[in-house]
């Protein structure tokens, strides 16, 4: 008698998966008795006796990846990026949080502070507030560098709430900008020095900002101009000059160019047989977020379809109860990523993935060069 070996045999084909194992290479169960984690099977060996090759390579990379932008707005971005490894739909999101630079107010230099916000809280709420500036226009200030019109931006906050009128709500529209740097004399300056001789300031700017190509068009200020500082009451005052530097959200998260960044599999949902009339209406009523709808056949028959796939949360409503998980499978496809970034308002949101792609292609520059 005859005997082929397993692997020829006529039900598992040479150079093809079978169904089962490229469902589970491709895609994550989100079935109650399937896991929900998202390992990838990547080595190269791994399904080499059925002759398939699961290795990595560069120009499949190059053939598959693709980004396409489904919704972009002024601050926020939706977009898919398809053909990747969760590790590299990662990778940019940290980047976003993390590594790409924006302008924030660093140093307070309060005069005047007889609100009931202390001056650390104050300190701490400037800090926060999202300032317009590009930050590609300006470098770092490092503990050696002298602030000047290239690293700095100055702005003033001087309100005071008089006596006998109703409490004033100071907001980030009083934050104006002093191009021409500090006004504040240093605390070291000696007052006795020449009156006709300009008093020196915590910053050196050998021009104003204002007249400077990059800022001549547009001046510099808060993103929002309606985000509270402090309230005062009748005979509160605040003066106090903001310095903002150039910095990281690795460093502080302040400096993070993003309200947020987040990604996540695309949903797949599939009916695995036809669910017709009434329980294709008890379908379309399980799930919250409407991913079904139903459709007229023949003969004023109706049956379910999933009409909104994107729009599932992976709740599972769907398979609860009633043997519907025979019914109806939820998946997730591993290599497509759903990925959503907020911008802060420093730069726009395309702007912000395109310098974050900048980043990551500079990181593995040098991993090459550290490997050769």
């Amino acid at each position: 008698m005859h005997r082929s070996p397993a692997l020829d045999m006529p039900d598992v084909p040479k150079g093809q998966l079978p169904p089962h194992i490229e469902l589970q290479r491709t895609r994550v169960l989100c079935n109650f008795d399937a896991p929900t984690h998202t390992e990838n099977v990547q080595y190269s060996g791994a399904y080499s006796s059925m002759g398939v090759d699961n290795s990595l390579r560069m120009d499949q990379f190059c053939n598959n990846f693709r980004v396409e932008v489904i919704r972009l707005s002024e601050d926020d971005m939706e977009f898919d990026m398809i053909g990747i490894d969760p590790s590299i739909a990662n990778a940019f999101r940290r980047i976003l949080i993390a590594e790409l630079p924006t302008m924030a107010i660093e140093k307070v230099l309060i005069a005047n502070n007889t609100s009931i916000v202390q001056d650390e809280v104050l300190a701490h709420r400037l800090g926060l507030i999202p300032i317009d500036a590009d930050p590609r226009l300006f470098d770092y200030l490092s503990e050696n560098d002298t602030p000047n019109e290239k690293n700095t931006i100055v702005f003033n906050l001087h309100v005071r709430c008089e006596r006998g009128g109703p409490r004033l709500t100071v907001k980030s529209n009083e934050l104006k900008w002093l191009p021409h740097g500090s006004e504040f004399p240093l605390a070291t300056e000696n007052t006795t020095s020449s009156s006709t001789s300009k008093p020196k300031t915590y910053t050196s700017f050998s021009c104003s900002q204002d007249s400077l190509p990059e800022f001549s068009d547009k001046s510099i200020g808060p993103k929002h101009p309606d985000i509270i500082i402090a309230k005062l009451g009748p005979g509160q005052e605040i003066e106090l000059e903001a310095h903002a530097v150039k910095g990281m959200g690795k460093t502080h998260a302040k400096w993070s160019p993003v309200a947020t960044a987040w990604y996540r599999m695309l949903p797949e949902v599939v009916l695995l047989q036809e669910i017709e009339d009434e329980k294709a209406e008890e379908l379309v009523k399980k799930c919250p977020v409407n991913v079904f709808d139903i459709e007229d056949i023949a003969k004023g028959k109706k049956k379910a379809t999933v009409a909104r796939p994107r729009a599932c949360t992976l709740c599972r409503e769907c398979i609860r109860g009633d043997d519907w998980d025979k019914h109806v499978a939820i998946r997730r496809v591993k290599n497509h990523f759903i990925f959503t970034i907020e911008s802060t308002g420093a730069l726009p949101p395309e702007v912000l993935f395109n310098e974050a792609v900048k980043v990551l292609e500079d990181k593995c520059e040098r991993v090459i060069t550290e490997l050769s």
